[in-house]
Parts: structure tokens; C-alpha cells; sequence
């Protein structure tokens, strides 16, 4: 079994152990000295999920993100 790191440590320390874990290290929790939970890498499970087109969008305007004169009027308080 490997090492234990204290529950304290672990909440400092998390960004650090999750990427550890993700390397492939098994890291045991311990809440006053004794191990609660396990840190471990997670395993992939084949293809990396497609988008389902459920809306059937094929394109996007070039201009899809510009802003849009009437709304920025509005937010500043212009109704016009």
C-alpha cells in the first residue's frame, strides 16, 4: 500500500497530488491516521465522445460573436 498523506496536507497540496494521480501514482488519504480515501488515476475507456448534432447545426456565421449594436444600446441604458 503506498504512503499516507494527511487529510491537512492533501487540502493544501491537491492540485499537485491530482496531478500525480494522474500520472499514474496511487495516493492514500489519511484522516488522523487512518487511510479514508484513495487518489487514483482514472482509467480511459476507448473513442472520446462525439457531439450528437442534435440541433443539426452546420454552420456559423463569421459573425456569430460580434456585438450587436441594438444590445449594446441597452445595456447603456439607451432604449432606442
Amino acid at each position: 500500500m503506498p504512503p499516507f498523506i494527511s487529510l491537512h496536507d492533501a487540502e493544501i497540496q491537491l492540485s499537485s497530488l491530482v496531478d500525480r494521480a494522474a500520472a499514474g501514482e496511487e495516493i492514500v488519504i489519511a484522516k488522523n491516521g487512518v487511510p479514508c480515501a484513495r487518489l487514483v488515476p482514472i482509467v480511459s475507456h476507448g473513442q472520446r465522445r462525439t457531439p450528437a448534432n442534435a440541433m443539426r447545426i452546420e454552420y456559423t456565421a463569421a459573425d456569430f460573436d460580434a456585438p450587436d449594436p441594438g444590445i449594446e444600446c441597452l445595456f447603456a441604458g439607451d432604449p432606442a
